[in-house]
């Protein structure tokens, strides 16, 4: 941030037209910049301009850049921008001139860099010098807010800077508290220039070996004189711990052949010092289902880590349900384990195995109550038909109450809608949404629980827990239930902890990583369950700077769940939000006159220009980090159509490459970061199972007509909070390049029937609703 401040001497005070008034100002500048390639990259630039003199009806701002090789690319916001050499001007619009005494205004505009990108060192208002500029103060920027160091071993982190200083700084880093046996063994001191302050250093931790048995860990301050530090906490994985004893399952859920076996396999955790007797007991359920073989096992001091197998036997019979039974493993003085078995029938319904694509093959669950409101709208009835999810957003929507149908009661309509299906299955979509300190970076959905208010153990217990065992209820066995694992949680870790003190907790403990984590356990030992984990959308993750950050937290989130990675089904992006699935008319290899999309005010440097896209790299290093070759994606495309009158029909012929942009997205937003109750939306491609390669399908999770956010303040006892993203006069924030918001006006609160954007919805369909 740069600040300027001085009065001019020798004007008439007290006129106010703007070549006389005394000329008093502040100006701040700040600029967002990355790396495209090694020496040259590209810059957002914002400027406040605030008038500390005599009132102005019009305004003239002038700065020069320090170097030859920044420039306005050009596209500027809030000001008429020029540039001649290293020159920039910025004159007022219409709107924006008059300025009060005291009054401020912002204004930006985007830029590329080569060489380097200091900012500027001086600022004129109407001529007059602004004077003494107080530089920018870089912040230091970590790749992680807390590392895992084997003991005898090393981890490292990146740092860099948020700006560019104004001379060269050191940035070193120390060990503030905890365990001394974690060290900084390379990297302690780091030297940032006003060259490469944006290329990321090396930070190497060390973790000594000892005997002790505890997971020390120790608060790492990285700073310096003239930088804003940041914090990296480091936990030490001890190898001399005594492994707590535990019984090791796998898996925790089979399918047994009516008439036929299945398997799991049981081990201990650690070597025990005496003969350990570990039994499997059959409990309620399916009394077809029995232990067969391996009732009985005995683990010694030499075998303890030698799996050994329990044999599952279904009895041949003449019914036709596919019924399930727990059964309990089980040691004196340890936790025990469940085994949840499913037989598959043989007597004419199609076995409930878990199957790779839930969607294929199957009809969707059609919601009776979203049916009814769809059909009540004009033109609603050609959709009403659609298999929309069901949104499980605070505890009390699991009973349900007398305007709304609980979860019993949509499994109970989906095996009514399964008996009318002749012999196809039909998949039925669930939202888990109720993570403490939920959608911690906005207000329009924060929820009803609290991460310091006991809100994990609430999430755990009153929550999935109860989910769970409805949806473990035999007489759902038949169905495919896809749950989609709670929207923009893991998503905020990766962008907003530093920005939001919510997402900063939900980074810890009984936070969103914990929370997820439980889901998972609990939903994919369900054999007719899916897990679904909410990835985003490209114009969230799509920079180099989030994508890979979100793989490996995706990664590492799913590895520590008891079934590891394959307890993911798979990921969807676009839930809620209206991303193009394809833009037809650009790829991020289209250039323009020269210039690259990415150069675009709508781009901005994204390597992604739509969800296809984003699904399938995602996809791809997901699979190649560790994920299961089978990993199926999903897009969200209930409002993503941008049909109507304003969509493109072909490519620009502009030679500016924010205006080709612009003319040729099917994407009307505003901005891409705009997310609430967007005006000139459409339907998108309707729910299409297996639509491209990797891909399970195309849903309408977000079902059209309920709305984002209310457009004012509306007291609820939902939790949710009045956002200003969802109010149309809002001119917007850092976060969606300070533009206005695009809402409708009169929505009401998240999750509520919107009737206004749900006939625009239909009136903007791509493809058209016919």
């Amino acid at each position: 941030m740069t600040a300027a401040s001085v009065a001019a001497l020798g004007l008439v005070v007290g006129q106010t037209t703007a070549a006389s008034a005394a000329v008093n100002c502040d100006v701040t500048y700040s600029a967002n910049s990355w790396t495209s390639s090694p020496g040259q990259g590209g810059f957002t630039a914002n400027i406040t301009l605030k008038n500390t003199g005599d009132p102005i009806t019009s305004w003239t701002l002038g700065f020069d850049f320090p170097g030859t090789g920044q420039t306005y690319t050009p596209t500027g916001w809030s000001a008429n921008w020029t540039q001649s050499g290293t020159r920039v001007t910025a004159t007022n619009m219409p709107y924006n001139g008059s300025l009060a005494t005291g009054a401020s205004t912002t204004m930006g505009f985007n830029g590329t860099w080569t060489g380097s990108n200091n900012p500027p060192t001086s600022f004129t208002v109407n001529g007059v010098t602004c004077g003494g500029v107080t530089p920018t103060t870089p912040s230091v920027v970590t790749s992680a807010s807390s590392v895992a160091v084997n003991e005898g071993g090393t981890a490292t982190f990146t740092a860099k800077l948020s700006s560019a200083p104004t001379s060269n700084v050191t940035v070193t880093t120390q060990r503030t508290s905890g365990d001394t046996d974690l060290t900084v063994s390379a990297g302690g001191s780091l030297t940032f220039t006003p060259s490469n302050w944006n290329t990321a250093q090396t930070v190497t931790l060390a973790a000594a070996q000892d005997a002790d048995t505890t997971a020390g860990t120790a608060a790492f301050s990285v700073g310096g004189t003239g930088v804003t530090s940041a914090t990296v906490n480091a936990t030490e994985v001890d190898d001399d711990a005594v492994v707590e004893q535990a019984l090791l399952v796998t898996p925790t859920s089979v399918t047994v052949p009516e008439g036929g076996t299945a398997t799991y396999t049981v081990k201990l955790a650690a070597q025990p010092s005496a003969n350990v007797t570990v039994t499997s007991a059959a409990g309620s359920g399916d009394a077809d289902l029995t232990v067969s073989g391996g009732g009985s096992l005995t683990f010694t001091p030499a075998n303890w880590n030698t799996a050994q197998t329990v044999t599952l036997a279904a009895a041949q019979d003449a019914d036709n349900a596919n019924g399930t039974r727990a059964f309990t493993v089980a040691s004196t003085g340890l936790t025990s384990k469940t085994v949840t078995a499913t037989e598959a029938d043989d007597d004419g319904q199609p076995p409930t195995g878990h199957v790779e694509n839930p969607y294929a093959g199957a009809t969707g669950y059609v919601n009776p109550q979203w049916k009814a409101k769809a059909a009540a709208e004009p033109g609603g009835s050609a959709i009403a038909n659609t298999s929309t999810a069901v949104w499980m957003d605070r505890i009390a929507a699991i009973a349900g109450s007398s305007s709304a149908m609980g979860l019993q009661a949509h499994l109970d309509e989906a095996v009514a809608q399964d008996a009318l299906n002749g012999s196809a299955p039909l998949a039925v979509q669930f939202v888990i949404y109720d993570l403490p300190n939920r959608d911690c970076s906005a207000l329009a959905s924060n929820g009803e629980l609290l991460i310091a208010e006991n809100g994990f153990n609430r999430y755990k217990a009153e929550y999935i827990d109860v989910i769970a065992n409805i949806l473990r209820d035999p007489k759902y066995a038949n169905l495919r239930i896809v749950t989609i694992i709670e929207p923009d949680s893991l998503p905020n870790l990766i962008t907003n902890i530093n920005n939001f003190p919510k997402c900063a907790e939900a980074n810890g403990p009984g936070g969103y990583v914990d929370g997820v984590r439980y889901a998972l356990n609990k939903l994919h030992a369900i054999t007719n369950v899916y897990t679904y984990v909410d990835a985003a959308h490209h114009a969230w993750l799509g920079w180099d700077t989030n994508f890979t950050p979100a793989v490996n937290l995706f990664y590492n989130m799913a590895a520590g769940t008891t079934a590891g990675v394959d307890s993911v089904d798979g990921f969807i992006v676009n839930t809620a939000n209206y991303s193009a699935t394809k833009e037809p008319y650009f790829t991020i290899n289209t250039m323009v006159n020269g210039q690259s999309v990415r150069q675009s005010k709508w781009v901005d440097w994204n390597y992604y220009v739509d969800e296809s896209t984003f699904a399938t790299a995602l996809r791809t290093a997901l699979v190649s980090k560790g994920f299961k070759s089978g990993l199926g994606m999903l897009v969200d495309t209930s409002r993503n159509g941008w049909g109507g009158t304003t969509r493109p029909g072909g490519a620009s012929t502009s030679t500016d490459v924010n205006t080709f942009v612009n003319q040729s997205r099917v994407d009307r937003r505003i901005h891409a970061g705009n997310w609430c109750n967007q005006s000139g939306a459409g339907l998108g491609a309707r729910p299409t199972p297996s639509p491209e390669a990797g891909f399970d399908a195309y849903v309408w999770i977000k079902p059209p007509g309920e709305s984002d956010g209310a457009s004012t303040d509306i007291p609820n006892d939902e939790g949710k909070k009045f956002d200003r993203m969802c109010d149309p006069t809002y001119t917007g924030n850092n976060l969606n390049g300070n533009n206005m918001s695009g809402a409708l006006a009169g929505a009401p609160l998240s999750g509520q029937w919107f009737s206004a954007q749900f006939r625009e919805l239909v009136r903007n369909a791509y493809p058209p609703v016919s």
